[in-house]
């Protein structure tokens, strides 16, 4: 993970002080575990899972609320306070703050909306296919989250064939044993600047 880190920190600010970080890709592809190790890599930096800025009404309609709650307040240097959704209750809960860190990571089915692009320093594709992601959705969440992942499945069908992210990463991210490998992405595919070296490629952050 170290080649990756350094490269997010070389980066500049894209939303005010803020190097935002976008993990994109489908329901189950591994977005929040990724995540999660790529936080810890950065010392800590505040992970924003947009599970918790969807509903049950908004799957995707959550951009106003995103841009209002976290990009506006961010993109000014200010501390941005969102309204988490539980989603066994049905209701937001309490405001929760997200500082103005160094790096944010923004993980979640829709990072790499075109709404939120012009804010991200970084776009990154969980590389599974949709079928293998949401069967292991369906396997981790069980009988009772059956109905939802009925409904959800056509959702992010519409939702990618809309508004694709994919097309517009920078990196790539595939699975491999109990690390990751890291490949550029269509977006990055004509980058100058190749994000490891020859001796620190795909095979070293696995």
């Amino acid at each position: 993970m170290h080649a990756l880190v350094s490269r997010i920190r070389r980066l500049a600010p894209s939303c005010g002080p803020v190097r935002l970080v976008g993990v994109d890709g489908h329901a189950g592809s591994g977005k929040s575990t990724f995540a999660g190790r790529l936080a810890d890599g950065l010392g800590g930096a505040p992970v924003l899972r947009l599970d918790d800025i969807a509903s049950h009404k908004e799957l995707f309609g959550w951009t106003g609320r995103l841009s209002s709650q976290v990009i506006g307040p961010l993109g000014r240097g200010e501390r941005a306070s969102y309204t988490p959704y539980d989603w066994r209750a049905r209701a937001f809960g309490p405001p929760r703050p997200l500082p103005p860190a160094p790096v944010v990571v923004v993980e979640g089915v829709g990072a790499g909306r075109r709404a939120l692009r012009p804010y991200l320093a970084l776009l990154l594709w969980m590389d599974l296919p949709a079928e293998a992601s949401w069967a292991r959705g369906r396997a981790r969440d069980g009988e009772e989250q059956r109905h939802f992942w009925d409904g959800w499945v056509g959702a992010e069908r519409r939702h990618f064939a809309d508004d694709p992210s994919r097309p517009f990463a920078d990196l790539l991210v595939r699975e491999c044993g109990k690390g990751y490998e890291v490949l550029p992405g269509p977006a990055g595919a004509v980058d100058p600047h190749p994000p490891f070296t020859h001796g620190d490629g795909p095979s070293a952050v696995c």
